[in-house]
């Protein structure tokens, strides 16, 4: 009887430390995932404007940022007008260590297609060349549709008067305080007619399929505000990448 016992006890602890051993290596897979996941963030996360060799994309024959040469542009069949429904008040611009990016909200109606503005941010110099010649600078307002589809306005800067909005921007990232960005409007030409493709986001991960409306008019911006952008960015622009077979729209107002 004793002996039936010591076996019942003894097969009970192996029982036991068999079960601990499991939920050790659970945790630890588990762990390990985490890790894994983590460190793909942080790799996707971080990237050098100085050696765009390294960058990992996901796919590589419509990427983005192009040259748009004048010369093979076709004429969009369809209305395409665009509608900009923007919130003037801003609150949260920061250095994001790639780029001034402030947060924002509101509606762009795109060829009767509504999406939502999530963010807008600067390039310098300009990402994107016209018949091969450089902005300045070349801003970029992020909206994304309710089924997920990315759409990116592109507005070129040029050197000429003071712009209030874009001066909200950098007093708004220098100031612990925080200044209001009420004058969006103002990084905006009058005219809205534009260059439209299919490209690629033109930071990591690059991910395809974004649809790009490049506005044709540029936007003043003073030499003093551009140089103060580029005491944080000089050359935060990635370079030209192949047109492949993709065709360029124009639509002008």
């Amino acid at each position: 009887m004793k002996r039936k016992l010591l076996i019942s006890l003894l097969f009970s602890s192996l029982l036991l430390v068999t079960a601990c051993t499991q939920q050790v290596q659970s945790k630890t897979g588990e762990s390990s995932s985490h890790t894994q996941e983590s460190s793909r963030k942080k790799e996707a996360s971080h990237f050098e404007y100085d050696d765009q060799k390294s960058w990992k994309q996901v796919s590589g024959k419509m990427q983005s940022p192009i040259d748009i040469p004048d010369s093979s542009v076709e004429k969009m069949e369809d209305g395409g007008s665009i509608k900009l429904d923007y919130s003037s008040e801003i609150t949260n611009a920061e250095n994001n260590g790639h780029s001034i990016q402030v947060n924002d909200s509101g509606k762009a109606t795109i060829n009767q297609r509504t999406f939502a503005l999530t963010q807008f941010h600067f390039h310098a110099e300009s990402e994107h060349t016209v018949n091969g010649k450089h902005y300045p600078l070349e801003a970029h307002f992020v909206n994304e549709s309710q089924d997920g589809r990315l759409a990116v306005i592109g507005v070129f800067f040029i050197e000429g008067a003071d712009n209030k909005g874009f001066q909200e921007v950098l007093d708004d990232v220098s100031d612990d305080k925080k200044t209001a960005i009420s004058d969006i409007k103002s990084m905006f030409p009058e005219n809205m007619s534009y260059y439209h493709y299919l490209g690629s986001l033109t930071t990591p991960p690059l991910t395809e399929n974004v649809e790009w409306y490049i506005l044709k008019n540029p936007v003043e911006v003073s030499k003093k505000q551009i140089n103060m952008f580029q005491e944080y960015y000089e050359h935060n622009n990635r370079n030209i990448q192949s047109l492949n077979d993709r065709v360029i729209l124009e639509h002008d107002e």
